[in-house]
């Protein structure tokens, strides 16, 4: 039982620490608030999809509590003008208002959509490439704790300018998954937002509620590459860009896309280090991690009885199509998680150690 145990505790362990390796990618379907039937199918995919609310829609109080009481995050779809003239919702902002108008329409979007964490454009590109009119809104929006998500529907977006004396945190929207509502142009935006994920780190796509759309990341989100993770938006605010180790499916160390990975030079080791299988490295810190999945579970629950660690970590491994914890070390994926975990780790003599901690564990495993 101790070894089901140890087993578990590390397969959570290393899916835990490869996230924050992996390479991000977040989704926000916008104009939510219109179309409670479609909107409600978004509400079923993951829950790091997130969701931009339209302020005057007349579902637009409904969908974020729901989204919100799901664990959701929710932005503030703020309409703003375009340099087109197209038809316009009401409370949009425009070149012509005052600051005073501007806070108005932003108070009461934020009274309309509540529990909301960041705000975006919907249109906006006679506005964001106004540097003196982003500044405007910029200022208001220093009065919340907001995030600023720029749609980008213009290139020469001021948002970042504007934001710049104001502390407001700004992030951009990369892809545009649904411009063509058609099957093939959505799947070509949604592969192409993988791509540039894994290339520069992470990724940002904007969506719509449209049934196409839906139908489109209902079947594709299932089958997202295990070298991407989906998460908020709000995650990659200050987000670094760089290139993400990871094992390759013949087994080889690579750097995707070529980019190349910079990290501590290789330290000298005058000495062998000494075998040591993983279940002794294991037992020394069972109980600590017990612990700490106490808390991330829920801070009610008063223990952490071996059976539910298992059950946990059944939880986990169930992605991998895996019947128990202990067969996880004879899954690829799992192996290329743990690959990416080392990295976790100070230097690469200590993750060169781990890797020959868990080598060595499946040959005593396999040998068995």
């Amino acid at each position: 039982m101790r070894n089901k145990i140890n087993t578990a505790i590390i397969a959570i362990l290393l899916l835990f620490t490869s996230i924050a390796f992996a390479s991000k990618l977040a989704i926000v379907i916008d104009d939510f608030g219109y179309r409670p039937a479609t909107e409600n199918q978004v509400l079923k995919m993951p829950i790091n999809i997130s969701i931009a609310v339209l302020p005057d829609a007349p579902h637009a109080r409904e969908m974020a509590t729901k989204a919100y009481l799901q664990g959701r995050e929710v932005l503030i779809h703020l309409p703003m003008a375009p340099l087109s003239k197209q038809s316009l919702e009401r409370n949009t902002l425009s070149p012509e208002m005052s600051l005073e108008e501007m806070a108005r329409i932003i108070r009461e979007a934020v009274n309309k959509v509540p529990y909301a964490s960041g705000l975006n454009n919907h249109m906006g590109s006679a506005m964001t490439s106004s540097l003196r009119d982003m500044r405007n809104v910029m200022r208001v929006l220093s009065h919340y704790d907001f995030y600023f998500l720029d749609s980008m529907t213009i290139g020469n977006s001021q948002s970042l300018n504007a934001a710049a004396e104001t502390g407001v945190q700004v992030i951009k929207r990369n892809v545009f998954l649904d411009d063509a509502q058609n099957e093939a142009d959505i799947r070509r935006q949604f592969n192409r937002a993988v791509m540039l994920a894994r290339r520069n780190g992470s990724a940002i796509a904007i969506g719509h509620p449209h049934p196409t759309t839906v139908r489109i990341l209902q079947q594709i989100l299932p089958l997202l590459p295990v070298d991407i993770m989906l998460v908020r938006p709000s995650l990659l605010l200050n987000e670094k860009s760089g290139a993400i180790p990871f094992l390759a499916s013949d087994g080889k160390s690579t750097l995707l896309l070529n980019q190349r990975f910079r990290c501590i030079s290789l330290c000298v080791n005058s000495q062998v280090s000494p075998l040591v299988y993983a279940n002794i490295m294991l037992s020394s810190f069972t109980d600590k991690v017990q612990n700490t999945l106490h808390k991330i579970l829920s801070s009610k629950i008063q223990s952490l009885p071996c059976p539910l660690v298992v059950r946990t970590a059944d939880s986990f491994i169930q992605p991998y199509g895996l019947s128990s914890p202990a067969s996880i070390l004879c899954s690829g994926s799992f192996l290329r998680h743990a690959y990416q975990a080392t990295y976790l780790l100070p230097n690469r003599c200590r993750r060169l150690t781990v890797i020959s901690w868990v080598s060595r564990s499946l040959r005593k495993h396999n040998s068995n």
